[in-house]
C-alpha cells in the first residue's frame, strides 16, 4: 500500500556500493565486493574487474590493501579506503571530501536505501515525486520526531487524504552522507515504507548511467 504518489521512479535492485572519484577528469571507482587478495572494481561504469593487491589499470587506478570488510585504493597518488555497501567518498580537482553513493535497483524497478533519522535506522523508498522526506507515524516515534508540534496540514496521498504535520528532521543519513534540519512530513498512519523525498534529493546531484544512480552530495 502506497500513501504518496510515486512518479517515475527507475529500474534499479537495492545495492549500495562504495564509491570514490577524483579529480577534475573524474576516475570513478565502485568496489563491488572483496575477495582473499583481490577486490572487484568497478571504473567509470565499466564491467566489473577483479584486480589483485598491487595490480593497475590503464586508468590509473591501483588496488593498495584489502581485507574482509573493503579494499584502499590509489589514484594519481590520493588514497581512499572503500567500504562495500557502507562509506563513499569523492574527491574534486579542489581537494575537498563530499559523499557519493550509487543506488542500483530491486526487480519492480523502485530504489530502496537503508539510513536514519535522528540517527535511528529507516529503510527508505527514494521518491522523485514526494516534496519532502516523508514517514509514517511508527517510524517517527521510534526516531523521536515531535510531529504533534509540527504544522498540522491534511495531506493528499495515492489512498485519499491523510492528517499529516509539517516537521524538520535534526537528520537524515543514507550510507555515508548525513543531512541536517531536513524538511520532513509525518503522517498520522503507519506507511511500508519512509520515502526520501526532495528535500533531501535537491542536495545531491543526482546522475543515471548503466542502470545505476549517483547521489553526490551537493552541499
Amino acid at each position: 500500500m502506497r500513501f504518496l504518489q510515486i512518479v517515475r521512479v527507475h529500474k534499479f535492485s537495492g545495492l549500495l556500493l562504495a564509491c570514490v572519484s577524483f579529480g577534475a577528469q573524474a576516475t570513478e571507482v565502485a568496489l563491488a565486493g572483496v575477495f582473499p587478495g583481490k577486490a572487484l572494481v568497478i571504473i567509470n561504469n565499466g564491467a566489473p574487474r577483479a584486480l589483485a593487491v598491487g595490480a593497475s589499470t590503464p586508468e590509473g587506478v591501483r588496488i593498495v590493501a584489502v581485507d574482509d570488510a573493503g579494499a584502499t585504493v590509489e589514484v594519481d597518488g590520493k588514497r581512499r579506503r572503500l567500504v562495500v555497501g557502507e562509506h563513499a567518498v569523492s574527491v574534486g580537482a579542489t581537494g575537498v571530501a563530499s559523499e557519493s553513493i550509487v543506488l542500483q535497483g530491486d526487480s519492480r524497478g523502485h530504489f530502496h536505501a537503508q539510513g536514519a533519522v535522528n540517527g535511528v535506522a529507516i529503510r527508505f523508498l527514494v521518491d522523485t515525486g514526494a516534496t519532502s522526506v516523508a514517514l509514517g507515524r511508527s517510524d517517527a516515534l521510534k526516531a523521536g520526531v515531535a510531529y504533534t508540534r509540527g504544522e498540522p496540514r491534511v495531506m493528499e496521498t495515492a489512498n485519499g487524504q491523510a492528517r499529516g504535520w509539517l516537521v524538520s528532521l535534526d537528520s537524515v543519513r543514507i550510507n555515508g552522507i548525513t543531512l541536517r534540519n531536513v524538511p520532513g512530513v509525518v503522517l498520522e498512519v503507519d506507511m511500508p515504507q519512509a520515502l526520501l523525498g526532495m528535500s533531501f534529493l535537491n542536495r545531491m546531484d543526482m546522475r543515471r548511467e548503466g542502470g545505476a544512480l549517483y547521489l553526490r552530495q551537493r552541499y
